[in-house]
């Protein structure tokens, strides 16, 4: 069972320590031309990624040595408990590599497969979103919530590549929603979820995410009083893609 609210602010202050290490070594590599390479889909993995998750799976199983984790680049360790880690060390390794300071830190807790606690980290601006079921969403220990613009003619539209919805099929919906909406950018990854999660952007999708992608992302805005799923409308995080928006 999901645990009382002593426990899960325990394990959202955890997991914000986690996500603030983790960003930390990140920093390290920022700008500094690490080392990189390309794994099978195309995408980068660099240093920076490889030593930030064997930190976190290093303290996640040194605290909680019964928990599963779940992480991007080197799979999942079975555990014999109710909760599952699921982490990304750089969500938007591309904009990391190319120096933008968008890329984030991504940690989320499951107990009995729910997503319970969230936390994205944002290094190099200096930005922490943290959140728990029933607790509340933070920006940098201050509550922060979603916009409360009703009208998506009135709205920020954000998507990490808009050209890559029509390579996933979602093209006429997304060129809808660009032509209805008063604005779009391309402020991606994690940090357009940040954008919404804070009040800063109404709507933010990508047509293609994995589990490690959402999980951090769905306590966040729900906590934020904001709605997640994915494209078809489901509140999943293992649709294989994802729309937060404000209700």
């Amino acid at each position: 069972m999901v645990g009382d609210k002593d426990e899960l602010t325990e394990l959202m202050m955890f997991a914000g320590d986690l996500a603030r290490g983790a960003g930390d070594i990140t920093l390290n590599y920022f700008r500094k031309e690490p080392e990189t390479s390309k794994k099978a889909d195309g995408s980068f993995v660099t240093i920076a990624d490889l030593e930030a998750e064997q930190y976190l799976r290093k303290r996640i199983l040194e605290r909680f040595p019964d928990d599963s984790v779940l992480a991007e680049e080197e799979g999942e360790s079975q555990g014999n408990s109710n909760r599952r880690w699921i982490v990304d060390p750089i969500d938007g390794t591309f904009a990391f590599v190319h120096g933008v300071p968008f890329y984030g830190v991504l940690i989320s807790l499951e107990i009995d497969g729910k997503p319970v606690v969230g936390v994205i980290n944002i290094p190099a601006l200096n930005e922490i979103v943290w959140a728990a079921t029933g607790l509340g969403c933070y920006l940098n220990g201050t509550p922060t919530r979603v916009s409360t613009t009703a009208s998506l003619e009135d709205g920020l539209l954000l998507c990490t590549d808009f050209t890559a919805c029509h390579r996933y099929g979602f093209g006429p919906a997304i060129e809808d929603l660009q032509r209805r909406a008063k604005s779009s950018r391309t402020w991606g990854d994690c940090y357009g979820y940040v954008m919404v999660a804070t009040g800063r952007a109404e709507v933010m999708l990508d047509p293609v995410m994995n589990i490690w992608d959402c999980a951090a992302l769905s306590p966040i805005i729900q906590e934020a009083r904001g709605t997640f799923t994915d494209l078809s409308g489901r509140r999943t995080i293992d649709g294989g893609n994802a729309v937060a928006t404000t209700k």
